[in-house]
């Protein structure tokens, strides 16, 4: 177990916000993720490892769903998200301001609109590691699909525009506090985006060619420099490659091998700066028994490895 002295939190303890939503993106089942989780163990194995672990059960948040949403522009359950969203910012934001880390169980990926912006409300200056397949960083106007699963990041960063059911959101990254880890099907209005913000990205390429230590060491030293920020970890398993975590929504091939996403989890560990983690896109619904208990045992082992778990 690691004897990491953890630099922004108060206490060794660990609010943990189950979100079982599934609104920014069309295939049912994510929601089951964060139950399937819990129910997998992880509160005890974080007591295991010595934390305290603070749960209040998964909210219903079916009872935010408005009775009409019909698309804005062409964004789908706009305001059914931004509802979900705008609580869960308030839960992360909670748990910080009490000096716990914020651990988030989705659920898909527009939940982190909500994560981010509540990590961003207690620690303004944090910096946004950002693992996944998929850049997430679509506008509303830049989306083909609609779905908002592809967006929070162009909201966090104040380029999306200004829409009225999502006038909660508050700009608050800027390009060089957020870095990207294992991209490798990105739009290319995202490409575009990207390259004109200036910001930082991994892609499969990056890890291939530099090998996930010196990736993962650059990232941490463009967000928080020799552990200077706060870090909030978003993590999409299907930044994993399929054979690894086939149970998600949008797999890709040619992903993260099961040590380079638990190496990528120990190395913000040793920073000590770790504040918050959302896991996002697990999908109990998807593929078989089998699937299932393999992407939702590596779930957890990547939460372990984020909070302390070593090898040695």
């Amino acid at each position: 177990m690691s004897s990491v002295q953890h630099k922004f939190l108060k206490q060794k303890s660990i609010g943990v916000v189950g979100v079982p939503f599934s609104g920014g993106q069309p295939r049912a089942g994510v929601d089951q993720g964060p139950l399937k989780i819990i129910e997998f163990g992880l509160l005890e194995q974080l007591k295991e490892l010595e934390w305290q672990v603070k749960f209040d059960g998964h909210r219903d948040y079916n009872e935010l769903q408005p009775a009409a949403d019909p698309p804005v522009g062409k964004l789908l359950n706009a305001r059914f998200v931004s509802a979900v969203t705008e609580s869960v910012a308030s839960s992360v934001a909670a748990h910080l301001k009490e000096g716990s880390l914020a651990l988030t169980l989705g659920g898909d990926h527009s939940i982190a609109l909500g994560t981010v912006s509540g990590t961003m409300s207690v620690h303004p200056n944090a910096g946004l590691i950002w693992v996944d397949a998929h850049a997430d960083i679509n506008t509303p106007e830049s989306t083909e699909s609609g779905n908002i699963h592809g967006c929070p990041v162009s909201f966090l960063l104040g380029i999306a525009g200004q829409l009225k059911e999502f006038s909660w959101v508050k700009p608050c990254l800027t390009p060089d506090r957020l870095v990207y880890i294992g991209l490798r099907d990105v739009d290319a209005a995202e490409k575009k985006i990207l390259r004109e913000n200036g910001i930082k990205a991994f892609s499969m390429h990056e890890v291939d060619k530099y090998g996930i230590a010196k990736v993962v060491e650059m990232a941490i030293e463009h967000v928080s420099p020799n552990g200077s920020r706060p870090i909030h970890l978003s993590f999409d398993v299907d930044a994993l490659d399929p054979t690894v975590a086939p149970s998600t929504g949008t797999p890709v091939r040619g992903g993260l091998t099961f040590r380079e996403g638990h190496y990528i989890c120990e190395a913000i560990h040793e920073t000590g700066a770790l504040v918050a983690m959302d896991l996002m896109e697990v999908n109990p619904s998807l593929e078989d028994d089998q699937a299932v208990f393999q992407t939702v045992t590596i779930g957890c082992s990547l939460v372990r490895c984020a909070v302390g778990e070593t090898l040695l």
